[in-house]
């Protein structure tokens, strides 16, 4: 599949893999919305990769796994690999892309206060000079 950034709102490259089982288009759309989301809220991010993994198993019953790559500017990567092994609500894929995305979110605006602190730190110390 595709960039996703190319056929919707998405500002970002995305790239969606369904891993273990079929594309799901609503998935796929929730997937945008988070990353669009994301944006809103944390600014520019220069690329994405979301992995959603279906559980194994003949019978496919298990949990979903949720790896997140996003790429920032400057070089800078914030990544989240999300699977719960005793958490059960993982095997319910809405909760794990929702899960998935709500722990990037906090990751990202922890990166992002840990940069604003680097900066006004900078800042303190040219003043002081």
């Amino acid at each position: 599949m595709g960039p996703a950034g190319k056929d919707s709102a998405v500002e970002t490259p995305a790239q969606i893999d369904f891993q273990g089982m079929k594309p799901v288009e609503r998935l796929r759309q929730s997937i945008i919305a988070h990353i669009n989301g994301l944006e809103q809220r944390c600014g520019r991010m220069t690329a994405c990769r979301v992995v959603l993994k279906a559980p194994s198993g003949h019978h496919r019953t298990g949990l979903y796994e949720i790896n997140i790559r996003l790429a920032l500017p400057n070089g800078r990567e914030v990544n989240v690999a999300r699977t719960s092994p005793q958490d059960q609500r993982y095997a319910d894929v809405d909760f794990a892309i929702n899960d998935g995305f709500k722990r990037t979110r906090r990751r990202l605006q922890d990166h992002m206060r840990r940069m604003q602190g680097q900066v006004k730190a900078h800042e303190a110390h040219r003043l002081a000079q």
